[in-house]
């Protein structure tokens, strides 16, 4: 996959969390932005949770809270670059509305998929991160 495509992609899931959360609330742009953070984190986390499980229990990547917090602005630093900054969202919003219903709900459906499988890949590394003897570790 071209790194345009992926662009394309990454703008359009903005684009369904913003429908989704609706214009008319307020905010819509800065909500849809920081739920793409959280899912961003989300997914990241899980990784290191699995890094921590399965590669080194020693190495407790989750608990130090200057990496965390460095890892929170390499994620909402550059979404606000591209969504926020100068109202970019607003053309995004404007060529994703032009797209055909049937394309549009095909695609809604394929970023509703990946928000479940973000959200219950979470749910599961924190399944496994129980199952393991910490106490060993320390």
């Amino acid at each position: 996959m071209n790194v345009q495509k992926l662009t394309k992609a990454y703008y359009y899931f903005f684009y369904k969390l913003y429908k989704w959360i609706g214009e008319e609330n307020g905010w819509a742009d800065w909500k849809a932005s920081l739920a793409m953070d959280a899912l961003i984190f989300f997914f990241l986390f899980s990784f290191i949770i699995y890094t921590d499980v399965f590669i080194n229990p020693n190495l407790n990547l989750g608990n130090d809270y200057l990496l965390t917090g460095i890892f929170i602005l390499i994620i909402v630093v550059p979404n606000y670059f591209i969504f926020n900054h100068k109202d970019q969202w607003k053309g995004i919003i404007k060529e994703f509305d032009k797209l055909p219903e049937r394309k549009d709900n095909i695609g809604g459906a394929i970023v509703f998929a990946v928000l479940l499988f973000i959200i219950g890949n979470l749910i599961f590394s924190f399944y496994l991160m129980s199952q393991v003897d910490w106490a060993q570790y320390r």
